[in-house]
This record gives C-alpha cells, sequence and structure tokens, in this order.
C-alpha cells in the first residue's frame, strides 16, 4: 500500500510524498495498548501462534516450502489452500454488505487441525478500543489525510452463522499481538471435527459488514464504495521450513495501524449484487452476462491464485476507459480505469502509466500472470481510499487538471506504478506484510523509483505560481526519495515489523529503497536485474521471508559477498553511514636544511644556503616560464587528503584533481575510521571528492564529501536550491492530499 499518509509512494513522496512524509514527517512510534487482554487459552490442537513480535527471518526457508518452486509445469499458478465462494449484496443507503460465504481450507501440515483463526479486519474500524485506533492515539498520528471518523461512521464486521458440516462452530475474539482486549480482528475457531493431514475442511459462513467512512484503504463517501478487508479470511498456518518456522504455527495478527495483511493463495469465486446503476469494478475476470432483478444487478468474479479480493461500486462514476495490453510471456490483459467525472483529466494518464507499468515489470521481474487490471481513481473527499492495492485491482489518485511536468502528473503516474508494483511484490510475491514489510512495501519502493528513472522522469515541486516567475526547479527520484529517508540517526532496521517502530512505518519504504539503490550502484544495474529476476523465478506464487530475498540475489547476481554486507548492514540491523573529506592540502617539496653525503664527505647545507637555491631555481624557472600553467612551478607538490569515516564501513572512492587537468583515483574499503593519502606530483592539487558517482545514498551529508584548495559555493548553493524545492515539495503534497 502507501506510506500512511500516503500518496502511495515514497516515490511520489520523495518525490510526491509517500517515503517523505513517512520517515522525515511521520514519527510515528507504536506502543503497546494500556490494557492489553488476557492471554487466551491454548487451540484444542495445541499449535501455537507466532510471537506478538514477529520480524523478520535471518534463516532461509527450505526448498520444499510452499510446495517448492512454481516452475510452470504444475497444474496451477499456485498452490492453492484456500476457496472463497462468496455471494454479497450492497445496500448503498445503509453503507452495508451482507454476505454468504463457503470458505474450504486445506490442511498442509502433518497434524490434524482442531483451532483455526480468523481475521475479521474491518472490526478495525468499529470503536476507539481497537488496536488500530489505540496505536493512532499513542503515536498522535493519522492514517493518511487525518480524516477523523465521527458519531455514526464507524465499521464493523459480524459474524452471523459459522458452521462446519451443518454443526454450529463456537468462536471467541482473541488477540495475538497482546493487543486491548477491545480489538476484534481476529477470531479463534473451534471446530467440532478435526481437519485431518491434507484434508479440507468448508466452514459455510454468514456475515455482515458495515463499512466506514472511507477511512485506510477501505469505506464510504456518498455513493462510492470501496470493499476492502471486507470478508472473515482465513489466516495462515506456516510449516517448519518456512519463513524460520520449527514445528506448524498459525501467523495470525491484529489489524496495526501501519500493517498490512498476509494470506494463503487460493482461489476467489464472488457474485456481487448492487443497484443496477452502480458501476462495478472488482479483482478478477466477469463471468458471463450480469443479471438483472428487482432493480438490482448481479455480477460474477472469478480469479484464482490470488490471496485476496476486493471491489467498488459508485453510481456517479463515469464511463470506464477500457484497453488491453499484450506482452511476452503473459496473456492479453484487459485493462480498464474507473474514475469520477470530477477526474475525467486523470483517466488516459493512468491508463498509460498502467500499461507502462505492465511492460516494465514484466520484462524486468517476470511476466504479469493475470487477464484484468483494474484501476479505481476515487472522487474528491475519498481520498482515504487511494493508493492502495489488491490483485488485479488497486487505487490510484486522481486530479481534476494533469499538466505535463507538473506535480500534479508526477503524483499521478507515480501512485499508478507503485500501486500496480505491488501487484508484483504484494500479490505474486506473497510476503508477510505484518512481519516483514521490508518485502513489500520497501522493494516495491525501490522497483517503481526505478521504473520512474528509467522513464527519465523528474519531480517538479513548483506550483504554477512560481512557475510563471520562472522558477521551476527539478530532482531526480532517488533524490526525493533520499530526502524523506532518516540517515543521521536511523533507528528502525528495515526487516523489523510493521508495528514496533521508533519512526514509524516510512523509513520502510524510503530507507529501504536507498539501501536497494546503493547496492545496485555497488554491484551493477544488470547484476541487480538478473538478481531480481531470480527472486521472481524462485518465489512466485509462494511467500519468501527476507533471507529469501538474500539468498535469491546473493545467486542471482553473482555477488554474494557484497549482498550478505549489506543485508547484514542495512536490512536486518541499520547503520548510520558518514564518510567525509577532513582535510586537503597541497605544498611544495623544497630542499630542505641539514647534512648530507658528497664526495665521500659529509657536508652541510645550511638554512641560508638552501633558502639561496630555492631563490635561484625560482628566478632561473621564472625566466623559462613567462606564462605558467596554473599550480606549477619549480618545484613538485606533495598533496595529502584526509578521509574520515563517522559510520558503518561502505566501499568508497577518492578522486583528487590536480591543476594540470590530472586526477588520481584510489578505493577506500577498510573498517578504519581514518585514512590519509599521500602523492608527490608536479602540479598542486585542486580538489578532492568521495563517492563522485554519488553511490553512497544513505551517506547522511553529500555536502562534506568534497574540498577544494579554494572556497567553492557552487554545491552548497546547488543543494540549497534542492532543498529549498523538496520543502516546496512536501507542503504542495500536505496541500493536495
Amino acid at each position: 500500500m502507501e506510506i500512511r499518509f500516503r500518496s502511495r509512494s515514497v516515490l511520489a513522496a520523495g518525490a510526491a510524498g509517500v517515503a517523505l512524509l513517512s520517515a522525515g514527517l511521520a514519527l510515528a512510534w507504536t506502543v503497546q495498548a494500556s490494557a492489553p487482554a488476557a492471554a487466551p487459552p491454548p487451540s484444542l490442537d495445541g499449535i501455537a501462534l507466532a510471537a506478538p513480535d514477529a520480524a523478520f527471518v535471518t534463516t532461509p526457508s527450505a526448498p520444499d516450502a510452499w510446495g517448492g518452486i512454481r516452475t510452470g509445469e504444475q497444474a496451477t499458478l499456485s498452490d492453492r489452500v484456500v476457496q472463497y465462494r462468496i455471494e454479497a449484496t450492497l445496500d448503498p443507503v445503509k453503507h452495508q454488505v451482507t454476505g454468504q460465504q463457503q470458505l474450504t481450507w486445506r490442511n498442509r501440515s502433518a497434524v490434524p487441525v482442531r483451532s483455526v483463526y480468523v481475521h475479521l479486519y474491518m472490526n478495525a474500524f468499529e470503536g476507539a478500543g481497537s488496536t488500530f485506533f489505540t496505536e493512532q492515539r499513542q503515536s498522535g498520528q493519522g492514517f493518511r489525510t487525518g480524516v477523523e471518523t465521527k458519531d455514526g461512521e464507524w465499521g464493523h464486521i459480524a459474524l452471523r452463522s459459522v458452521r462446519q458440516a451443518g454443526a454450529s462452530v463456537p468462536w471467541r475474539f482473541v488477540q495475538p499481538d497482546n493487543g486491548p482486549a477491545t480489538d476484534h480482528t481476529v477470531v479463534r475457531m473451534d471446530l467440532p471435527q478435526a481437519v485431518a493431514p491434507g484434508a479440507s475442511t468448508t466452514l459455510d459462513i454468514g456475515f455482515a459488514t458495515q463499512l466506514p467512512r472511507v477511512i485506510a484503504r477501505t469505506g464510504y463517501f456518498g455513493s462510492f464504495h470501496l470493499v476492502a478487508q471486507w470478508f472473515p479470511k482465513i489466516a495462515v498456518l506456516e510449516l517448519p521450513g518456512e519463513r524460520g518456522a520449527t514445528a506448524p504455527r498459525w501467523n495470525a495478527h491484529e489489524f496495526h495501524q501501519n500493517s498490512e495483511f498476509y494470506a494463503d493463495f487460493g482461489s476467489f469465486d464472488v457474485s456481487l449484487t448492487v443497484p443496477k446503476d452502480y458501476t462495478v469494478g472488482a479483482t478478477g475476470e466477469l463471468q458471463g452476462a450480469p443479471v438483472e432483478k428487482n432493480g438490482m444487478v448481479t455480477r460474477r468474479y472469478v480469479q484464482a491464485d490470488v490471496h485476496d479480493f476486493a471491489w467498488m461500486a459508485d453510481r456517479r462514476s463515469a464511463k470506464p476507459l477500457v484497453e488491453t495490453w499484450t506482452g511476452p510471456g503473459s496473456p492479453t490483459v484487459t485493462v480498464q480505469v474507473i474514475y469520477p467525472p470530477e477526474y475525467a483529466a486523470s483517466a488516459e494518464p493512468a491508463m498509460k502509466a498502467a500499461k507502462d507499468s505492465l511492460a516494465y515489470f514484466s520484462r524486468t521481474l517476470g511476466p504479469y500472470p493475470y487477464k484484468t487490471l483494474t484501476v479505481v481513481i476515487p472522487p474528491h473527499n475519498a481520498e482515504e481510499a487511494g493508493g492502495m492495492e489488491y490483485p488485479t485491482f488497486f487505487t490510484a489518485m486522481g486530479y481534476d487538471k494533469v499538466e505535463p511536468k507538473s506535480l500534479q502528473a508526477f503524483e499521478l503516474d507515480a501512485v499508478t506504478i507503485h500501486e500496480f508494483g505491488h501487484g508484483y511484490f504484494y500479490g505474486i510475491l506473497a510476503s508477510n506484510e505484518f512481519e516483514e514489510p521490508f518485502l513489500d512495501e520497501g522493494m516495491n519502493e525501490y522497483w517503481d523509483s526505478r521504473m520512474m528513472r528509467d522513464r527519465g522522469q523528474q519531480v517538479y515541486p513548483a506550483p504554477a505560481f512560481m512557475k510563471r516567475l520562472g522558477i521551476d526547479p527539478a530532482f531526480d527520484v532517488f533524490d526525493g526519495v533520499r530526502t524523506g529517508a532518516p540517515r543521521d540517526n536511523p533507528a528502525d532496521a528495515p526487516g523489523e515489523n510493521a508495528w514496533h517502530r521508533l519512526q514509524g512505518i516510512g523509513p520502510v519504504y524510503s530507507r529501504s529503497a536507498i539501501v536497494m539503490r546503493d547496492l545496485e550502484e555497488r554491484i551493477g544495474r544488470e547484476a541487480m536485474e538478473r538478481g531480481f529476476k531470480e527472486y521472481y523465478r524462485r518465489w512466485k506464487f509462494r511467500h519468501p521471508g527476507i533471507a529469501d530475498l538474500r539468498e535469491a540475489l546473493a545467486d542471482g547476481t553473482g555477488q554474494r559477498a557484497a549482498v550478505e554486507r549489506v543485508f547484514a548492514q542495512q536490512v536486518f540491523s541499520t547503520a548510520r553511514v558518514d564518510d567525509r573529506v577532513a582535510e586537503i592540502g597541497s605544498e611544495e617539496v623544497l630542499p630542505l636544511p641539514g647534512t648530507r653525503m658528497a664526495g665521500g664527505k659529509q657536508v652541510e647545507d645550511t638554512q641560508e644556503a638552501v633558502d639561496k637555491r630555492i631563490e635561484r631555481i625560482r628566478e632561473e624557472w621564472d625566466k623559462a616560464h613567462p606564462k605558467p600553467a596554473a599550480g606549477t612551478g619549480p618545484f613538485p607538490y606533495r598533496t595529502t587528503v584526509t578521509v574520515r569515516r563517522g559510520g558503518a564501513p561502505v566501499p568508497q572512492t577518492l578522486v583528487v584533481k590536480f591543476a594540470d587537468g590530472s586526477s588520481e583515483t584510489v578505493l577506500w574499503d577498510t573498517d578504519e575510521r581514518w585514512r590519509t593519502f599521500t602523492w608527490v606530483r608536479p602540479t598542486k592539487a585542486v580538489s578532492a571528492q568521495l563517492d563522485p558517482r554519488r553511490s553512497h545514498y544513505l551517506d547522511v551529508n553529500k555536502l562534506d564529501d568534497s574540498r577544494t584548495l579554494k572556497a567553492d559555493r557552487s554545491a552548497s548553493t546547488r543543494w540549497t536550491g534542492e532543498f529549498a524545492a523538496f520543502v516546496q515539495l512536501v507542503l504542495s503534497f500536505i496541500a493536495t492530499v
């Protein structure tokens, strides 16, 4: 999803608002509720829950995890674990969805299962006592736009009945993360009949979902309804060898303010009944013609090999924009953009960005495997629904005007590309977004920023009135992302979970993207792409951990040492990077007084004699060189450059330039805290530059990477201008969300 101030991308942040506001502006730490629930009684089968503070895993998963690599020779794209058949009806006046669901789940483990855990995500919005709102109060941060839920605007999901083979299934609310007893986002169901190893069971569930006033990825505004995280969804039973598990365990977490989701792959067969004058968009493929009855229309959508289902319905939508896309290895994809009339100007740009994303991600990661892609632009005043991803379906942003090379154009592209990218890093590479958001938000932020960079797009933060004055700064995408990343005093490892973070979720976007950008600079663009293609090959339609990404990159790039060093230093941990040129000096090497051997005898060169000799040599040289080149003279120059390290060691390049146009280049790649380099050359030095290619965006301060013998204000002037542009960008973004 997009960052919690999400425009939905740090791209759109640093550049348009996600990561920016994420790290720089969002100091949103999470504290546990003051009145945690009592520990739930043990499950009937003794299968444990994942730890409340579970986070990154450093041990790679077993080769056969999640059924092993999906080679394309299997009958299905994924090892389908769950099947949902849902019939749902929307009441647009009450903003309610009533549903009947058949949930068929397969026990992949080697032990009988008597208790299952089910997410009721919509209960995050039932009242101020949920984990979501408790953390929001304690952090002092709203979700994105800071919309407050008022009386009559809460949302919830109620279980009306749960049956297994006709028998009633008892259930109870549990708080796996020790959140408040008033959090009802997870239930445990104790089954009348155990599910044998390898067997399946079906739960018949009647439910009713009250949508909230649009907040945090779901809800209604006027006739617009974004229906997401709306049905009972079974948690994931992880097996030994999967993401560090040593025994079967249920991975179920409460709905935290800054966490997202994790679910098994399966198939969805969903029939949606809405008033006939409503436009509908949904995950998957529409089956047959809509059926009309009593002023209501039922549409059936089917999609396999996904792990979620979302949809929208709106009476005000304009006629959707529909096109197709084809690419190597992918089916023909029907792409539609659903938009409100006030944002008609955004439809074509969103379509182009979506199709360009299909081409880029398919080429650089792997083929897009589905036949549909639906882009939804929420209406005015429903921005909280924008910038969120679901399988084959995502929401973007809209503007009434989209001029070329404007902040609006950049944000629209950035958010569209970012949300599409989640279809890979959240969708196809279905990581655990609760425990390892680095794999989704971080890797997606890096890859969509990469796409924007390769497109040649820059951030244009100046509003129209500044452009009329001739002020129209622009900066590169990764520069914007870097600005939003905490560098001087990073507190949280990117690999940590989504809710135990001193500096909020923002650095997961920005710092993670910069870590990977710097790794690409170190090992090369082509090597990085090989590594991510290997990651896609190994882990598509499975559930990788961070250690699995590390291994795929190490093998795919052929740069294991560099990959392992970066992951140890900047993913599983976090370290400050702060290298600088401390001193530069260039002085003539003059004759010196003292004794020396001459003709077999020890003779003395007095200071007076040496001074006369130096004067004579200078006079002779001046006569011979009436117009000497800058920085030259009768004596050579000894140049010394001292570099200092104030953080973690990274491989640095130092370039020293001399007055005659020549240069010296040396590599500094040791753990030492400082080093002095020395050269004796005919000309004096002009400047010393660390990291001339700007490979290390994690570096706290790029202004101290260089020094000149003479004062030079050009660098400070340039960076001051860029900073001013960034500040304007942030202010502009805040005004738009």
